[in-house]
């Protein structure tokens, strides 16, 4: 594969740097009809999901295309599904650079981006002018809040990104755990994510009388939570009949990387050290939710058994960021045949 070499270019690079040149890369393999230089065939493994047609269950998670710059390109790989943004109402700049730190012994990334975007109009541009969607490709459209929103208001920003995305998105994530914003994690707690989905849940219901179609909406949860905070998580999702739960997002935890060069950096900790927290959460929720509530299932997977990890203990689908980092296309075709393989056997 061509990747492993293309890798050593880009990790001698500052991580941010490398990232944005890798984005143009894709863009011009895709441009050139090239694609199949990077990408592996993949199986035939359709899966229905929150009411979508998903050709195969693994997917792109959020983060790697905050504008939805890329989604043609992205999905050429051979992704089941893309998820673009996090986006918010406003552009921000983020956090200050440098804020994006790979453990390259651990396989891991550690990330302080702070929800950095070109704002929700940016964002819908863009993948207006994608093919993907339009030729029946299923886009995943993730939300926030700007930074200097007070968390008071905080489902002011969701109902309006919301309401502009509708119409484009196959789906719509909303994202609360994210540890590199200010206070978000707080929206996880019972009375505000309480408030919150009932919100989240009228507008929808609203939108989709509007439009004249139904547009799921998934909560992404964090890794970093007790027992008794899955639980009732698990039991506001249900009330409120949300369509999906992605977990999880990264991690605060340091474990598995301690001693690591840019391990004592701020951030949450992606790739493989969260490999276990994360499929540790799927499980719990998997039980909470007795199957009313679909999981996508998303930290740690490096490799195809960990994508079939994910479901094994109760996911739906799969989704990675970190791990395309650090293998590249590969994983794609290595993922999607490791859950077929389950699948069948």
């Amino acid at each position: 594969m061509i990747y492993p070499l293309l890798r050593k270019f880009f990790f001698a690079l500052d991580a941010e740097t490398a990232h944005g040149i890798g984005m143009a890369g894709v863009d011009f393999v895709n441009a050139a009809g090239v694609s199949c230089l990077l990408a592996r065939s993949l199986p035939a493994d359709p899966v229905r999901v929150m009411g979508l047609d998903f050709p195969n269950p693994v997917g792109l998670a959020a983060g790697l295309d905050k504008n939805g710059e890329h989604v043609d390109a992205l999905a050429a790989l051979g992704f089941g599904f893309i998820e673009v943004g996090t986006v918010t109402p406003r552009p921000q700049p983020g956090n200050p650079r440098p804020r994006l730190f790979r453990l390259t012994d651990r396989q891991a990334i550690i990330n302080r981006m702070g929800f950095n975007n070109d704002g929700v109009e940016k964002l819908l541009a863009n993948v207006s002018a994608a093919k993907f969607a339009r030729w029946g490709g299923v886009l995943g459209i993730n939300i926030g809040k700007n930074f200097d929103t007070p968390i008071a208001r905080a489902a002011d920003d969701y109902l309006f990104c919301l309401d502009r995305v509708y119409s484009v998105a196959s789906y719509v994530a909303v994202n609360i755990s994210s540890p590199n914003t200010t206070n978000l994690r707080e929206l996880q707690r019972d009375d505000a994510l309480d408030a919150l989905l009932g919100s989240l849940k009228e507008t929808q219901a609203r939108l989709a009388d509007q439009h004249g179609k139904y547009v799921p909406l998934a909560l992404k949860i964090a890794p970093d939570l007790e027992d008794q905070q899955i639980q009732a998580i698990a039991d506001l999702l249900r009330q409120h009949r949300m369509d999906g739960v992605i977990a999880t997002n990264t991690t605060l935890s340091r474990a598995g990387v301690e001693g690591q060069r840019h391990a004592d950096e701020a951030g949450g900790l992606s790739g493989a050290p969260l490999l276990a927290m994360s499929t540790a959460v799927v499980g719990k929720l998997a039980t909470a939710l007795a199957g009313e509530v679909p999981i996508i299932g998303v930290g740690g997977i490096i490799k195809g058994a960990d994508a079939a990890a994910k479901i094994a203990a109760g996911a739906s689908l799969v989704q990675f960021y970190t791990g395309f980092i650090y293998r590249g296309p590969e994983l794609v075709a290595e993922a999607a045949a490791a859950i077929a393989g389950r699948r069948a056997g």
